[in-house]
């Protein structure tokens, strides 16, 4: 695992066929790499569905926001 304190990283992931930019902090990379890895999908699988549950929201976070939210609720439920 990277240090916990490190400037936001830019990545592109196709959602819906088509790329996205997605800044998350290496931290949160390495906790959504081990997430979809966990449940044997590729990375652009479980970001679609995270986005998915986020535009369902009464009030929907920006897509960073709400993979960051999703893994750390996924992680107090472990």
């Amino acid at each position: 695992m990277t240090t916990p304190y490190h400037p936001p990283v830019k990545r592109s992931v196709a959602i819906a066929g088509h790329k996205t930019s997605i800044s998350l902090e290496p931290v949160f990379w390495d906790m959504l790499r081990a997430a979809a890895q966990r449940e044997g999908v590729p990375i652009s699988a479980l970001v679609a569905r995270i986005d998915a549950e986020r535009i369902r929201a009464e009030t929907p976070p920006g897509l960073a926001s709400a993979i960051r939210v999703w893994l750390v609720s996924q992680r107090a439920a472990i």
